[in-house]
């Protein structure tokens, strides 16, 4: 049965029978706030481009990202280590369900890192003058890869009007086992090489 989390809330990760966790799908998605119809409403209110969203992974050494290679996002698929890996770009966010996932091999992580942070940024946003106000019905969802039965949910409902990036959730290690927890915190950072400073 799926937890569903509030910002800040903290969950161990393990299957529903208490069992070890042996992978995860990280689900993200999104929907764009249905713009203005009519003419006018496409002349002078409506959004030249969709927006997209972009997730990410960042690898994080004692809470910090120390290394390019550890951002796993739609230039970077895969992590070297091979315990971390986007399933692919979704350039609208239409449709039901999942707009972006990552795979992670929790038992593959390497030692020493101790923390996975989700992130999601939208794609050129100032200068598409786009924000997260522009953007509903987003979520970030912990599911069993063996199963697929979802563990946790964390659905973010708060008002990021002006706000171009998202720290969705982070999965780190605590006394040896894995947990997730619920972050929503906002931000305005314009690119993913931004967003990943705050990890330094």
């Amino acid at each position: 049965m799926s937890v569903n989390l509030v910002k800040g809330q903290k969950v161990n990760l393990q299957k529903s029978n208490g069992n070890t966790l042996r992978k995860v799908v990280v689900g993200l998605g999104w929907d764009e706030v249905q713009k203005s119809g009519g003419i006018l409403g496409g002349l002078f209110g409506g959004a030249k481009h969709n927006i997209d969203c972009d997730a990410s992974a960042f690898l994080c050494s004692n809470g910090r990202v120390t290394s390019a290679a550890d951002i796993v996002y739609f230039g970077n698929l895969r992590h070297s280590s091979g315990s971390v890996q986007h399933m692919g770009d979704n350039l609208t966010g239409a449709g039901a369900g999942d707009d972006e996932q990552i795979v992670v091999d929790l038992q593959q992580v390497p030692q020493n890192y101790d923390k996975i942070a989700f992130v999601v940024n939208i794609y050129q946003a100032r200068q598409r003058n786009q924000h997260f106000g522009m953007i509903q019905n987003a979520f970030i969802r912990i599911v069993d890869a063996d199963n697929n039965e979802e563990l946790c949910k964390y659905n973010l409902s708060e008002n990021y009007n002006n706000m171009t990036a998202m720290i969705f959730g982070e999965i780190y290690r605590h006394n040896g086992q894995w947990k997730f927890t619920a972050v929503g915190q906002a931000t305005q950072d314009n690119d993913i090489k931004s967003l990943a400073s705050r990890f330094n």
